[in-house]
């Protein structure tokens, strides 16, 4: 390969990068979501009583330079108290609480962290290994 291939290949990876990479981000967020839903359906995680809570939780992405971002989260008050706990606290309106945690944020990010560095290692193989 000559200099001027390579400068041609650069220039045709560099233009799928950002694409490349909010695609990989915007699956890995919606499998972050299906992970802590499914986390979030029972022992030892918490129990689905109106299904409210285990709905709330969404994915935003968002720009950012030659790529993309995600927020995974939950708007609804229970969320920290459900994953930490809240032992012997007594809330806004009075209430008292012992109750346990119930993690299920904390074990789906862990269990997909080496699959979202596998991700980004197979979008880069896809770039630069000739996938276009």
């Amino acid at each position: 390969m000559d200099l001027g291939e390579l400068a041609d290949r650069l220039d045709q990876a560099a233009d799928r990068v950002g694409q490349e990479v909010r695609n990989t981000v915007s699956r890995q967020a919606t499998l972050l979501r299906a992970m802590i839903r499914g986390n979030a359906s029972g022992r030892p995680g918490p129990n689905i009583i109106t299904g409210r809570y285990w709905s709330s939780w969404r994915v935003e992405e968002f720009p950012v330079p030659n790529g993309g971002g995600a927020d995974v989260g939950t708007n609804e008050p229970q969320g920290r108290r459900l994953e930490f706990g809240f032992w012997d606290m007594t809330d806004s309106l009075g209430r008292h609480f012992f109750q346990p945690p119930y993690p299920h944020v904390e074990p789906a990010v862990n269990a997909l962290s080496p699959q979202y560095e596998q991700a980004f290692r197979a979008a880069l193989d896809d770039i630069f290994g000739g996938g276009a």
